[in-house]
């Protein structure tokens, strides 16, 4: 039984503030935009909560490794 890992990261080549949701749309195999809208509708419902998560998110999940141009 082999199954592959494919870790969470943040993206390093699709960024708007810290990679976070890019990262988390290459996670789901979804586009950015959807992720990013969808943090802009849970911030506008939830208030600060949302903005937390995503910092939190910021400091907690690693950069993706690029290679070396």
């Amino acid at each position: 039984m082999s199954e592959t890992y494919k870790p969470l990261t943040r993206s390093a080549s699709n960024t708007m503030i810290a990679g976070v949701c890019a990262g988390l749309a290459d996670y789901l195999n979804i586009d950015p935009t959807v992720v990013r809208l969808l943090f802009v509708l849970g911030f506008f419902l939830t208030g600060p909560g949302i903005f937390l998560a995503y910092l939190i998110m910021a400091i907690v999940v690693p950069l993706e490794k690029t290679l070396p141009q």
